[in-house]
């Protein structure tokens, strides 16, 4: 199904060899590197001089929604105060924080505030409840060659030719104050795809399978994934969208397809043929590693909680019922007398899974299974974006949709991390969403509430359904593939909703500012010595950023970063917030006895910084909220240490905040509470070194000398360290001018 080569290949004439051919116009490796999709288009967005091995890149268009866009915003004002307009098409979103169902007022604060910032800075604004993120990026912004950044982690539009990166604010920050996104030219991983796909299996089932391969080897981490291949001609655009944006799940950086005449008539269908463009490799081109996945023998799978990565196909589920059950460790009430199990809710949602193909094919599903749902099981679908809810409507989908029990719902993406759709206590819901993170169904741990997701396609949670709740693969419902009505893309739904103001800002318009809206609080420089308490110590092989910093009713928080911050690591560390905040009251007096142990072993502890630390050793898996970071930045944080961090894109908030993203390889001599002092670090990042001689003081008063490691820093990045944050870096920019 799926087989991973970590060895590099070439690609010639479409062909996989291990070795260069004689008589190629080609002749080496790096050349042929060259070659592929990824690196012609970061290569044309490069600002930077024509170097192979770095890139410094501007974006065509970026993209926010309602839990990140006003601490954003904020952030650039903050940093410059004659601000004045977006620099390229900026999309706020509201499709995280568009039930307005705590909080009062506050999300739809949020909201009035973006729109006036679109209509001040001369952004676009999607209401609420018009699309989600993504899709409205996929129907409005993308085009073949372009590249997006996004500060959501599934910005991902490759399937359209469109290379999307999804990061922390700052990174956006960085592009709407005129600077580049920098990287080392990454690795390019080539996905080669054959085959064609079984009746009854959808797009999440080779995502799934994909993810199953090589997120816990690490194979992509941080790379870029290419697509290639006969099986993607077998593909509809939306199969490939579908998979596209579940690469996030495998944490490579981005992705890239080929694009063919489906591609085109897709443009077409919304209007934009002129954004198409025909991308293929090189006659010969290099890949780092490759990836072989045959469409043909992909079956339907489930991802058993509590990550996407949990993959079994689901005949396994339903023979193991009782062992992968028992692993989860409180929802065997789900096992059934005869075998298998039965769930209680299905979601088919968001960017993943409420796209118009898989709906149509889920109702074809459920009409021929004759579901009737009169039990405890129930099905919600969230269509993707308006216009695609208007074409199911139009072709009579939704009216089968809805005599088969189903509950039509806007474009919202709360199934995908917890508002909304929550199911009972000890519950398991089957989702054709994006995560089934642990409290991604919505319960609360603090109430004493416990229930799961498990993903899997929309198809066989349509068959579920079609069964009464008991888990059923689609294959066994379908013998052929279903017949989709042809899908007609009405625009009319932007035209009458969406405001559009690039290129005309409004500069005398007035932001609004609900009563939740706060500003951030100053950050100090790095100095030159710095005392860190160790306020929270992880030793869970990953650690997510829904651990670090919770999703769901935390999100009416995320505009006040005081009243945010409040929630840091409270499902994974209830007293962390009470212990960096003491921390943070520390004066000199408080830590004498260490000080004076220190001195006693000739350390000067003169222009000392103190504040907390968190150890993990693989945090920042999954979303790309800077919150889990900012949040640690807000109670006093001064760093992070790690085995190693999940994604690039969490070290970049660490950076981003001011939080030195350390790492330790081996076992730390030290544990919670521990003092742990690293001298000359001001002055050792200005010298651009990379290993840190460190002291740790523990309870007994003993002093261990360790070594702390840093991956190597941009100059960009070592100057917002020093400067104590990106705000403050970029105010010192401003006052040198």
């Amino acid at each position: 199904m799926v087989k991973c080569y970590p060895q590099g290949v070439f690609l010639i004439d479409g062909v996989i060899t291990p070795t260069l051919i004689e008589g190629q116009d080609i002749k080496s490796k790096e050349e042929a590197a060259r070659q592929t999709m990824a690196y012609r288009i970061m290569s044309a967005h490069n600002k930077g001089d024509a170097s192979d091995t770095y890139f410094q890149i501007k974006f065509d268009a970026l993209a926010s929604h309602d839990i990140t866009y006003v601490n954003l915003i904020q952030t650039v004002r903050a940093a410059d105060k004659e601000f004045d307009r977006f620099p390229v098409p900026y999309v706020l979103t509201n499709c995280h924080n568009s039930l307005c169902a705590v909080g009062g007022t506050t999300n739809e604060d949020d909201h009035v505030f973006g729109l006036s910032a679109a209509k001040k800075y001369g952004g676009i604004f999607v209401p609420p409840h018009i699309a989600v993120i993504h899709q409205y990026m996929r129907e409005v912004m993308t085009g073949c060659g372009k590249m997006i950044l996004g500060s959501d982690s599934h910005t991902r539009y490759g399937a359209l030719g469109t290379m999307g990166f999804g990061e922390g604010g700052g990174e956006l920050v960085k592009q709407i104050l005129g600077r580049t996104y920098d990287i080392p030219r990454p690795e390019i991983i080539g996905v080669q795809l054959t085959g064609t796909l079984r009746p009854g299996v959808g797009p999440q089932d080779v995502a799934l399978a994909l993810i199953g391969a090589v997120f816990a080897n690490g194979f992509v981490t941080n790379k870029v994934l290419e697509f290639f291949g006969e099986g993607v001609g077998n593909l509809s655009v939306e199969y490939r969208m579908g998979i596209d944006v579940m690469t996030t799940e495998t944490t490579c950086l981005s992705s890239i397809w080929v694009t063919d005449d489906k591609v085109s008539e897709y443009y077409a269908t919304h209007g934009r043929i002129s954004d198409f463009d025909q991308l293929q490799p090189g006659k010969v081109a290099y890949y780092d590693g490759l990836i072989t996945i045959d469409l043909s023998k992909v079956v339907p799978m489930i991802a058993m909680p509590f990550h996407p990565s949990n993959v079994f196909t689901i005949a396994e589920a339903q023979k193991n019922a009782a062992d992968i059950l028992n692993e989860i460790g409180f929802l065997n009430d789900l096992l059934l007398p005869n075998g298998g199990m039965r769930v209680d809710q299905g979601i088919i949602a968001g960017c993943a899974g409420g796209l118009y193909e898989s709906i149509c094919e889920a109702a074809d599903i459920l009409e021929k299974g004759n579901a009737t749902m009169t039990d405890a099981f129930s099905l919600s679908v969230y269509p993707a974006s308006q216009p695609a809810y208007l074409a199911l409507v139009e072709n009579g989908v939704v009216a089968k949709l809805m005599r088969a029990g189903v509950v039509l719902k806007t474009a919202f993406c709360g199934p995908c991390f917890g508002a909304g759709d929550v199911p009972r206590h000890n519950g398991l819901s089957i989702r054709h969403t994006t995560r089934n993170f642990p409290n991604r169904e919505g319960a609360k741990p603090s109430l004493g509430q416990s229930a799961a997701v498990a993903l899997m396609d929309s198809l066989s949670i349509a068959a579920t359904a079609a069964n009464g709740g008991v888990l059923t693969s689609a294959d066994a419902f379908l013998e052929e593939k279903s017949n989709i009505p042809a899908y007609y893309f009405d625009k009319t739904v932007y035209d009458k909703r969406v405001y559009n103001g690039v290129g005309n800002p409004q500069q005398d318009t007035v932001l609004v500012y609900g009563p939740g809206i706060r500003d951030w609080p100053d950050f100090l420089p790095l100095e030159e010595n710095i005392l860190l308490q160790v306020a929270s110590f992880i030793t869970d092989p990953v650690t997510t950023t829904d651990e670090l910093i919770p999703s769901g009713e935390t999100s009416t928080f995320r505009s006040n970063p005081y009243a945010l911050a409040e929630y840091t690591l409270s499902r994974k560390d209830p007293e962390y917030v009470s212990r960096a905040k003491n921390i943070a009251t520390y004066s000199t007096n408080n830590v004498k006895g260490i000080l004076d142990i220190l001195a006693n072993n000739g350390h000067d502890t003169a222009q000392l910084a103190i504040g907390s630390v968190v150890y993990a050793r693989k945090p920042g898996d999954g979303s790309a909220r800077e919150q889990a970071a900012s949040c640690q930045r807000v109670l006093g944080g001064l760093a992070n240490i790690a085995r190693e961090y999940a994604t690039k894109r969490y070290r970049s908030n660490l950076i981003n905040w001011g939080m030195l993203p350390f790492l330790l390889p081996e076992e730390p001599v030290f544990a919670l509470n521990d003092f742990i002092y690293v001298p000359n670090i001001r002055k050792s990042i200005q010298n651009r070194l990379e290993q840190f001689t460190a002291y740790v003081i523990n309870n007994r008063e003993e002093c261990h000398t360790i070594t702390l490691k840093m991956a190597p820093l941009t100059d960009n990045e070592r100057e917002i360290l020093l400067a104590g944050c990106l705000i403050n870096y970029w105010r010192t920019q401003q006052n040198n001018k």
